[in-house]
C-alpha cells in the first residue's frame, strides 16, 4: 500500500483539495485499495486542542463544481512520528517543505526521497498558490489537479 499526506499551512484549502483529488483519480484509476491518503497542516492556525476546522467553504465549492466527492473532518497538525507512517509526504509550496523537513528533523535519512513539492510531478518549481490570499480556488484546484495526475502517472507509469 501507498500511503501519500498532502501537507499545507492550514490544512482547510490545498492539502485537502489535494488529498479528495488524488482520493478521486486513484478511485477512478481502479487503484483505490493501494493507497491510504490523508493531509496535514504544519502549523495550528486552524486547530484549537483536539479540534481543527472543517474545509474551507470555497475549497469545499470547488470540488463539488469540480465533481470531487470530500467528507467533512477537522484540521489536523503534522507530527514527527508522521514521517515513518507515510511513504510520500507531498507540500504545496516551498515554505510547507521547509516547515516539513523543521517537523521531522532527524528522523529524516540521507538517501530518504519522501518530500516533494507537488508541482514538481508536472516539471515545474512552482508553489500551488494559496487561494486563502489569493481567492483564485480555480487556479490552485486546477494546478493541484494536474499535480495529482501526474503523481499518479509517476506511481504508475505503465497505467
Amino acid at each position: 500500500m501507498i500511503r501519500v499526506l498532502f501537507v499545507c499551512h492550514g490544512n482547510i484549502c490545498r492539502s485537502p483539495i489535494g488529498e479528495f483529488v488524488m482520493k478521486k483519480l486513484v478511485r477512478d484509476a481502479g487503484k483505490e485499495k493501494e493507497f491510504h491518503i490523508e493531509s496535514r497542516a504544519t502549523h495550528t492556525d486552524e486547530i484549537w486542542g483536539d479540534h481543527g476546522s472543517d474545509i474551507y467553504p470555497p475549497a469545499q465549492r470547488i470540488m463539488k463544481e469540480h465533481g470531487v466527492k470530500y467528507e467533512h473532518r477537522e484540521a489536523t497538525l503534522l507530527r514527527s512520528d508522521d514521517y515513518d507512517k507515510y511513504d510520500l509526504f507531498i507540500g504545496m509550496d516551498s515554505e510547507n517543505i521547509h516547515a516539513m523537513k523543521r517537523i521531522f528533523g532527524t528522523r529524516i535519512k540521507e538517501g530518504d526521497d519522501k518530500i516533494h513539492k507537488l508541482l514538481e510531478y508536472t516539471g515545474s518549481s512552482s508553489d500551488v498558490s494559496d487561494p486563502w490570499y489569493t481567492r483564485d480556488f480555480e487556479t490552485a484546484y486546477l494546478d493541484i489537479y494536474s499535480g495529482c495526475k501526474e503523481l499518479l502517472k509517476a506511481l504508475f507509469p505503465a497505467g
